[in-house]
């Protein structure tokens, strides 16, 4: 009989355990929503009038920068990111882990456009550089700037609205 009851518990043991191995352990991919830091307005230079106002993220620490807008499945048209750096220097971007087209808008320290990267294809790891010194880099949704019209001189004025 003692025999009978300890080789049932044992069947039933590795029935349990089998089973648990054989469940499928989902795991939800990441995405992170868009938090509100402030305020943007681009200007034509030209003409200093108004081409857009944006909600913006802002990327100023080193976690910030090295995760941009990755893991986002999307972004409203009135948004984007700005990364603030301490210093103008040659800029570096890819779209490692990001799955949404961007468009890179590279600013100097006086927040004027000096260079752009537009339509940066999702995942792509191929270097996006300024090609020129920056200090600011604004990313929208590719194919804005060709939409806006933006060109190399209009210029940016941003607001924060939380402290981090």
């Amino acid at each position: 009989m003692k025999l009978r009851i300890f080789a049932t518990t044992i069947l039933c043991a590795t029935l349990f355990l089998s089973a648990c191995k054989e469940q499928k352990k989902d795991i939800a991919p990441i995405e992170v929503s868009f938090t509100k830091e402030g305020s943007l307005t681009i200007y034509k230079a030209a003409t200093d009038s108004i081409v857009a106002r944006l909600d913006i993220e802002i990327a100023d620490t080193d976690y910030d920068v090295q995760t941009g807008l990755m893991y986002r499945n999307s972004m409203q048209k009135t948004q984007g990111m700005l990364f603030v750096f301490p210093t103008m220097r040659e800029r570096f971007f890819y779209m490692k882990n990001t799955r949404i087209p961007l468009d890179l808008i590279y600013l100097d320290n006086n927040k004027h456009i000096v260079s752009f990267q537009e339509n940066a294809v999702p995942f792509d790891e191929a270097s996006l550089p300024s090609r020129v010194p920056a200090q600011y880099v604004l990313e929208i949704n590719a194919g804005l700037s060709e939409k806006w019209l933006l060109e190399v001189g209009d210029r940016i004025e941003y607001t924060e609205i939380n402290e981090k």
